[in-house]
């Protein structure tokens, strides 16, 4: 398997198949880089080349107890990036992946950097505070945290269901996606989805979003139940300076693995990544 070493040893799964400009995909918690095959086997069969590592904590990467937090993720993408010697690379983040591309630029410029592609991401900030009072009370993720404590299998086959939409009337979310979602989170180490939690929720990428200085495409569902389009989409759509926001009718935060709306999102990303 493909892996880099970071800085403080710990090992870095990624898959990178195809030619040409590179396309790098970050993933959603609490997944791995498999949640985004449909869009990998896509772009490398378009003429480029696509890229997605583990997440650590998870996966086929490594499991530390440190560093799970916003600017490790970041720092561990550049150290991918820059181990692959990537130049004019397109980066795909959702959800916490969105985060985890957002925070890379704030930290590390767009050197390297043609185009970003934010979807159901989380910025600029999912916690509800006095400045941000369309986010969401930190009940809600305290609530992710005893049921990831209480019993993880099951707390991921519940999550499922919002995470698709398949609780909602007249979908046509599989059994199979469902089965998928938690087959994928069970590989992610305990410790490390827990503490994501807090990175994805508390972290404020407002400041990060304002240094994005090439072309950003913004997609969100709006019954996104996991990742309300108020407090994000709508607000990053108008921070970054370049965006283009896209916003799917009915869609849910996994919208890319949905037979109802993975292949509209895929002609709209190979659309953008054509441009």
């Amino acid at each position: 398997m493909a892996k880099i070493t970071t800085h403080d040893g710990t090992e870095i799964f990624y898959k990178d198949w195809g030619s040409g400009q590179p396309v790098v995909f970050s993933h959603g918690w609490p997944l791995t880089a498999d949640a985004w095959d449909d869009q990998l086997f896509l772009v490398a069969s378009s003429g480029y080349r696509a890229i997605a590592h583990d997440r650590r904590g998870g996966g086929r990467s490594g499991q530390p107890w440190n560093g799970n937090d916003l600017d490790t993720y970041a720092d561990d993408l550049a150290e991918l990036i820059e181990a692959l010697d990537l130049h004019d690379a397109i980066l795909v983040g959702h959800s916490t992946g969105g985060g985890e591309v957002t925070r890379y630029i704030g930290r590390h410029g767009t050197s390297r950097v043609a185009k970003a592609v934010l979807l159901s991401a989380i910025p600029p900030l999912m916690l509800k505070t006095d400045a941000n009072p369309e986010g969401l009370p930190i009940e809600v993720f305290d609530g992710l945290r005893s049921g990831l404590s209480a019993d993880r299998s099951q707390f991921y086959k519940d999550l499922s269901e919002p995470f698709y939409g398949a609780n909602r009337p007249g979908n046509t979310v599989s059994q199979g996606l469902r089965d998928s979602f938690w087959l994928l989170s069970m590989t992610v180490g305990v410790k490390g989805a827990y503490d994501c939690i807090k990175a994805f929720s508390e972290t404020d990428l407002t400041e990060d979003l304002k240094k994005i200085d090439v072309p950003t495409l913004i997609v969100h569902g709006d019954d996104d139940q996991i990742v309300p389009i108020v407090a994000s989409a709508l607000k990053s759509s108008k921070i970054v300076k370049d965006a283009t926001l896209k916003v799917y009718s009915g869609a849910p935060h996994g919208l890319a693995q949905t037979t109802a709306y993975k292949d509209k999102f895929n002609t709209d990303l190979l659309t953008f990544i054509k441009a």
